[in-house]
């Protein structure tokens, strides 16, 4: 009986082919409407699980998390600086670091942070170490850079309309593990090399340096308008003013901190985080949220569009298995004289009967 059907498949391959492909098809919708989802959830609980609390300004709950956790490019706005001072002093919180974007380098994202947010999320290091001066760069495992190379940062992306940071280079001093988030893509600097790259950070020897100016700040919350008068300004305020042999400096000063984008915070307890949430939330000037709930709804969301692939794949597979069926009963119209020849030679109803559904069955599993 089997090879019965084998070698009447093989005379039909064509149409055997057809439907293989149509079976597989539909079998691969439904099962990656599923794993697709699942996948997603997966990456981003993965990629928010070490940010415990972040503050920014008020504005968007979703855009904050999707810039600060998966370093999308927004233009977000800007908090007053003495915040980042005032969660530092805060005895709740373990630690909190800022963290500054705007700028690219090959289309990876520069993102400007300390080496507490490093030490405290990062898995640690394939080679290399950590920075140490403000002319020095981390790479995340998915940047095609080793130890020693050089960065050479744009402001914005080429393709669209960025121009690149005359005069300034960092040095790549290290390589981090892979962590599989989109931290993985990132090039890590200090935060105050983005403040000086910008003209808004303490100049050295200077007590205050950028609160004053306004175009500044929108430089650093990825305000990528207007790049022409944006590049002038930077000349006329110092846009210079990086000193790749200049030491880190991350004792944060109240009154003397440029606005900031975001600030991933640690709290030390799970009551201190809700404490620091809501406090941040009630001041008027910032905004605190979890990652994870956040996420949350960005999940409801999804379920919604998964509801509806899964009915169109659903669909897929009704019409697939209809064609199956009319594919069945003109392949056995078809083959009258033979069915009637089987009969002849004395084959049972059944052997037919099986010999069709096998042929069917081959298709499906094969499918």
């Amino acid at each position: 009986m089997i090879r019965f059907a084998l070698a009447d498949l093989k005379r039909l391959w064509a149409g055997s082919v057809v439907i293989v492909l149509l079976v597989a098809l539909a079998v691969a919708l439904g099962v990656g409407v599923t794993l697709q989802e699942r996948a997603l959830r997966l990456g981003s609980a993965r990629a928010a699980e070490k940010f415990y609390v972040i503050v920014g300004a008020p504005g968007s709950e979703t855009q904050l998390v999707l810039s600060a956790v998966f370093l999308q490019p927004a233009a977000l706005p800007l908090m007053p600086g003495e915040v980042l001072a005032e969660l530092n002093d805060d005895p709740r919180v373990e630690w909190a670091a800022p963290v500054g974007f705007g700028d690219f380098h090959a289309g990876y994202p520069i993102v400007g942070t300390t080496t507490t947010l490093i030490e405290g999320t990062a898995g640690g290091f394939s080679r290399g170490g950590m920075f140490r001066t403000e002319g020095e760069a981390v790479v995340g495992s998915a940047v095609p850079l080793q130890p020693g190379e050089t960065i050479v940062p744009t402001h914005g992306q080429v393709e669209q309309g960025g121009h690149e940071h005359e005069g300034v280079r960092y040095r790549v001093s290290g390589r981090l593990n892979s962590t599989g988030t989109p931290w993985d893509r990132a090039i890590l600097v200090p935060i105050q090399a983005v403040w000086h790259v910008h003209g808004m950070g303490l100049a050295p020897g200077h007590d205050e340096h950028g609160q004053g100016h306004g175009h500044e700040d929108e430089h650093a919350g990825h305000d990528h308008a207007g790049h022409d008068a944006a590049h002038e300004n930077d000349e006329a305020h110092g846009h210079r003013g990086l000193d790749a042999d200049a030491p880190l400096d991350e004792d944060w000063h109240r009154g003397a901190l440029p606005g900031l984008p975001a600030v991933l915070v640690k709290p030390r307890t799970i009551a201190d985080a809700y404490r620091l949430r809501q406090d941040y939330r009630a001041d008027g000037r910032t905004l605190a949220v979890f990652p994870g709930e956040v996420l949350t709804s960005l999940y409801a969301t999804l379920g919604d569009a998964r509801q509806v692939l899964a009915v169109i794949a659903s669909g897929t597979q009704l019409l697939v298995a209809a064609a199956l069926l009319m594919v069945t009963v003109i392949h056995v119209g078809q083959r009258r004289r033979q069915i009637g020849a089987l009969r002849a030679f004395g084959a049972p109803r059944s052997a037919v009967f099986g010999i069709v559904w096998l042929e069917l069955s081959m298709l499906v599993g094969l499918g």
